[in-house]
């Protein structure tokens, strides 16, 4: 009888795992299945969800929220201490609209609760008094100050609590709107989708989890949504960000050896011989720093797979003759090399400098730019496609499918920021297996985040050959401009030049009069002009068709108003890229030859100018370029024995766009401003075209969670190179892998 027991005891024991094992996946499948199966999603809900491209469970489980609320650090008004940052729940009491002047609404609420009264000031954003409303529950964060007899806060966080839903516990979690439908909708619709797929299978491997002591993705998923305490948001961010990261190494280092499976590297390593012929037409010898760049370069091209290596170093630490070696290096394994520069002055730079040390070697070499003559351009194209021409230099020009490479083994790509990511595989599509070397003073986000994820290796050149003059950087409003005016006087007056650069190159004379009809100009610009004596709308001009008041300087009309009345003494002279060739490169020269004391220009000179005379640079709407821009901009000043004045003018009072402005103040570190323009630019697509913007990734910071970037990384790598799991472990993972990869690919279309 205890036999038969055991027996029945058994089967139920193995009915019990089976059907375990089914809601598992039942539960898994759910997690993929269609959002319209949840059962708060109805068909019209599933529609506006869809057009945010949440189509499935997971994409509305992955709608994290955007902040929390611990409601035991709130305190009363009462308690809320002047020059304090404090967050307060209170209701409202009443909301005024005031409009002073135009562009500028003001939002008065008064809140109450019981134990006194705040005043909220919120600027610029008309749209919160429709959604407020007379004894609505809200909380806000901010800093107590204390005015007119009453304690106020000034553009605080606000958050409707009603609208947020039900707080779960303590812990308030604010979940976005999407497409219409509320927080409170949002957040029951993913309440009910947490049930649906309860008990789904974990694709971390255990091994991994045990590692880092990481919860369960479903324990993840509930705590990161309906939280018991903030320290379960971290606990679930923890585990959802080693995750996210680490599907993305799996991907990342799959797609890297699938690639060179396909395409093995060409194992061009140098050699003693060519150690000493370098040594013999270089014209001074390498830093210990370029040396160490160098051999990092020829060990990675000495290697079976291509190389993908990024070379960082700031304006003049001479990233170029690093490149040349490599470049050579290619060519004496009887292979072609080519070299990419972003402007037509920086690659005929390259010829000036560097063709004669090809000449002297014997490496034979071509030019190709857009203006290269027709008969000389097709000769070289011949040459190229016949393997008769060794080395290439070259703008956008090389991208054309005319240009074609016998057996192209090296590909340099300078000032690598410059370059669309689309732009740089269809050269490569030219060169398969080639080995890879980018160089930038400032990468791209989608550059750096590569470099940091570890499929992209870096070297470094953080010390100029030869020690630079000091260089100072300052922003200034627009309202001060004068002071960089004057600054541009004493550097002419000493026999210096100077450059004023501008972010467009001039505004069509129809909008200048719209702009002429406008009443009621911005009181800035109406002071500056006062104070200047000028009346241009060369300072004051809206973009056409923007709808904005949003206004630029343009180079035309800008050049024309410093001629006439900031420096009537001076040379002015115009640089843009609407101008010819050959009129571009008549301006240049005469600029380095002294006959121009002011140059205005776009953003043409960014690259391959050399002026060491040049002084002083004014950067006008300076908040209006990338940190990669500025940076580049400013080396174009203090390059000789003088010290360099760089002036960024800006008319914006945007917090984030100061901060931006002021990191170019306190640092000269160009890969420091690559990660700060990482942080607030994010890394675009890393597996797309996007080189910045908003990140299909969730969770990852690049720079705050590089420690646990290693750490997936390596775990990524192990897995795929050693191979220590289970069958079923490593089915689970490729699933996730695949549908990750497709959402991935999802989001980038």
């Amino acid at each position: 009888m205890g036999n038969v027991r055991e027996g029945i005891a058994s089967s139920q024991t193995k009915k019990a795992a089976q059907k375990r094992g089914s809601d598992r996946l039942s539960a898994t499948l759910r997690f993929d299945g269609p959002v319209e199966a949840v059962s708060q999603v109805s068909p019209q809900r599933a529609r506006a969800l869809t057009v945010r491209g949440i189509e499935v469970v997971r994409d509305l489980l992955d709608r994290f929220p955007r902040r929390y609320l611990d409601m035991s650090q709130v305190v009363t008004i009462a308690q809320a201490t002047i020059g304090l940052s404090c967050t307060l729940v209170a209701r409202i009491y009443e909301t005024k609209v005031k409009k002073p002047r135009r562009n500028l609404n003001i939002l008065e609420i008064t809140l109450l609760d019981s134990t006194g009264t705040l005043i909220v000031t919120c600027f610029n954003q008309p749209w919160l008094a429709d959604k407020l409303h007379k004894d609505d529950l809200v909380s806000v964060s901010g800093t107590i100050e204390f005015n007119y007899g009453f304690k106020r806060m000034t553009n605080p966080i606000l958050t409707h609590l009603e609208e947020a839903g039900e707080a779960h516990g303590i812990i308030q979690a604010f979940h976005g709107s999407i497409n219409k439908l509320s927080p409170s909708i949002v957040k029951r619709m993913i309440a009910h989708a947490l049930e649906e797929v309860r008990g789904l299978y974990d694709p971390l491997p255990l091994s991994l989890r045990e590692r880092y002591r990481l919860c369960s993705r479903y324990q993840a998923y509930r705590a990161i949504h309906f939280p018991e305490s903030i320290e379960e948001v971290d606990m679930a961010r923890r585990r959802l960000l080693y995750e996210e990261l680490f599907f993305l190494e799996l991907q990342l280092i799959t797609e890297q050896r699938e690639h060179a499976e396909r395409f093995p590297g060409f194992e061009q390593g140098a050699n003693e011989t060519l150690v000493n012929e370098l040594a013999q037409v270089l014209p001074f010898e390498l830093t210990s720093e370029q040396a160490c760049a160098r051999d990092e370069i020829w060990a990675d091209m000495a290697a079976p797979k291509a190389m993908d290596r990024l070379l960082l170093g700031d304006v003049g630490t001479g990233k170029t003759i690093v490149a040349f070696c490599a470049l050579v290096c290619a060519a004496r394994h009887g292979h072609q090399a080519v070299m990419v520069g972003p402007t037509e002055i920086l690659v005929k730079q390259y010829a000036r400098s560097l063709g004669p040390l090809l000449d002297r070697l014997g490496v034979s070499w071509c030019l190709l730019t857009s203006t290269t003559p027709t008969d000389e351009k097709e000769r070289s194209l011949q040459a190229l496609a016949e393997g008769q021409v060794s080395i290439c230099f070259g703008t956008h020009a090389v991208f054309e499918p005319s240009v074609q490479f016998a057996d192209c083994s090296f590909v340099c790509f300078d000032e690598q920021q410059r370059f669309g990511v689309e732009q740089r595989e269809a050269l490569l599509a030219k060169a398969p297996g080639a080995d890879v070397l980018s160089m930038s003073a400032t990468p791209i986000p989608r550059s750096l985040a590569l470099a940091l994820y570890g499929t992209t290796a870096i070297s470094y050149l953080r010390k100029p050959p030869q020690i630079k003059s000091s260089r100072t950087t300052t922003v200034l409003p627009f309202t001060e401009e004068g002071v960089a005016y004057d600054a541009v006087r004493a550097a002419l007056s000493r026999g210096e030049q100077a450059y004023v650069v501008c972010p467009l190159i001039g505004i069509p004379t129809k909008d200048l009069l719209a702009s002429d009809e406008e009443e009621g100009e911005d009181e800035q610009i109406e002071y500056a002009l006062v104070e200047f004596g000028l009346e241009s709308d060369a300072f004051n001009t809206e973009i056409a068709g923007s709808g904005q008041a949003s206004r630029f300087t343009a180079a035309e009309q800008h050049a024309e108003i410093l001629q006439s009345r900031v420096f009537p003494s001076a040379r002015v002279a115009l640089l843009h890229g609407r101008l010819a060739a050959e009129e571009k490169s008549a301006i240049m020269e005469a600029f380095r030859a002294g006959e121009i004391d002011v140059l205005v220009s776009t953003t043409i000179i960014e690259v391959g100018i050399d002026v060491p005379n040049a002084t002083v640079m004014i950067i006008e709407d300076a908040d209006r370029f990338g940190l990669a821009q500025l940076h580049q901009l400013r080396g174009r000043v203090g390059r000789g024995e003088k010290p360099g004045q760089v002036y960024l003018v800006t008319r914006s009072k945007a917090p984030a766009a100061l901060e931006r402005l002021r990191a170019m103040e306190v640092t000269e570190d160009g890969f420091e401003l690559s990660e700060i323009d990482l942080v607030q630019r994010k890394e675009g697509d890393v597996f797309g075209a996007r080189q910045h913007g908003q990140a299909a990734l969730r969770l990852v910071n690049v720079v705050r969670d590089r420690a646990v970037i290693e750490a997936a990384y390596q775990d990524a790598y192990d897995i795929i190179y050693n191979d220590t799991l289970s069958e079923a472990e490593r089915a689970i993972l490729e699933r996730e892998r695949s549908m990750v990869t497709c959402r991935l690919s999802k989001e980038r279309n």
